[in-house]
């Protein structure tokens, strides 16, 4: 089976990792977008609350938990009228990606269309399943044979933001093949200078929730990455299904995270207060990016600046290293990543202001 996948992508940055390290005054990491700042307490509380519980959680989720659920997406994101019941919470969102088409039973001969430019693990869940996976360009509809059409806006890795209209036909032409339309939304309550839309919005899925997928995650928003808590949502029969096999499967969430994410979806505060730290970040980088002769394109929103040199990607990579400065190259979310570089918002506001100053001309 392993045979099969790629080379995990963050391996082959193993030199240039060493090179930046270095650097007289260390790396400063910003390749992969793993949280840094501390848990929030209102968290950790709740974590701790339910420690002593020794029997089995709940596939399912507690009902308080789905219920935070629907209520944060209504209140962070304008989504109205889900049914609690189709919330099934995940060990984080990264596990549902990768075995989502294997959990909706795809197999060979079937189609899993992901962005040209897109998070690996898309290609991965498709392979995993033995289905194929066809990247399609902007705005290009789904070929026959898909049956599970992958959408991410907020994107990564270009903070790229789509509208309502341009979500609303991606979700049509999905449902003229037939395929089942899964919106990974984990950037949504990290907007810049666009405001993201929800495909559990009408205007984006139309009158019914039929074949259509919310993937949310709370790594970003609330920290929770080391939790791995995650969560999907919207068509009631696609989530049930999911529910069974993962019931037999025991992919279970564990009873402290799941009080943990109540607590995060129940509290904004939290959430208003990260948004606002990776918003300082980005005001330091996206300037000093400019400076020293970088584009930054797309970046409308989420955690990463989509940045070029109109160079190959990995002579930007080791011209970043040097300055102890280490980036992820756009090939390592598609072919036509190869002159863009991903430089994430994820590291401390000292750490970033090093960065910065690094890239002074």
């Amino acid at each position: 089976m392993t045979t099969r996948l790629p080379d995990f992508p963050w391996d082959s940055l193993a030199d240039h990792a060493a090179a930046a390290r270095a650097h007289p005054g260390g790396v400063v990491d910003l390749s992969i977008g793993t949280p840094v700042d501390p848990v929030p307490d209102v968290i950790q509380r709740a974590l701790g609350a339910v420690a002593d519980q020794p029997g089995y959680p709940t596939t399912h989720g507690t009902p308080a938990l789905r219920e935070a659920a629907v209520g944060a997406l209504a209140r962070r994101h304008g989504v109205e009228g889900l049914d609690p019941v189709a919330v099934l919470p995940t060990i984080g969102s990264k596990e549902l990606v990768a075995w989502l088409p294997t959990l909706l039973g795809l197999g060979p001969g079937d189609v899993v269309a992901i962005p040209a430019l897109s998070y690996p693990t898309y290609e991965v869940g498709a392979t995993l399943a033995g289905a194929t996976p066809v990247r399609l360009a902007d705005g290009e509809p789904p070929p026959a044979g898909t049956r599970l059409v992958w959408l991410n806006s907020p994107a990564n890795p270009t903070g790229r933001v789509q509208s309502a209209a341009a979500l609303a036909r991606a979700v049509a032409e999905a449902r003229e093949v037939g395929a089942v339309v899964a919106s990974d939304e984990c950037y949504l309550a990290l907007p810049w200078t666009a405001e993201p839309v929800s495909v559990l919005r009408p205007e984006v899925r139309g009158d019914s929730l039929d074949g259509v997928l919310a993937v949310h995650s709370l790594s970003k928003t609330s920290c929770l990455a080391g939790y791995r808590a995650g969560f999907v949502t919207g068509d009631p029969a696609l989530v049930r299904s999911l529910l069974e096999v993962r019931k037999h499967a025991g992919m279970i969430v564990p009873r402290p995270v799941q009080e943990a994410m109540t607590a995060a979806l129940t509290d904004d505060a939290h959430v208003a207060e990260q948004r606002e730290r990776y918003r300082a970040r980005r005001a330091v980088l996206l300037p000093a990016l400019t400076a020293a002769g970088f584009t930054v394109e797309h970046s409308e929103a989420g955690l990463y600046l989509w940045s070029t040199r109109g160079e190959d990607a990995w002579d930007t990579v080791a011209w970043l290293a040097e300055r102890g400065v280490l980036a992820a190259p756009g090939t390592f979310y598609g072919p036509t990543g190869d002159r863009h570089v991903r430089i994430a918002l994820t590291a401390t506001d000292d750490r970033v202001a090093t960065a910065a100053a690094r890239l002074a001309p």
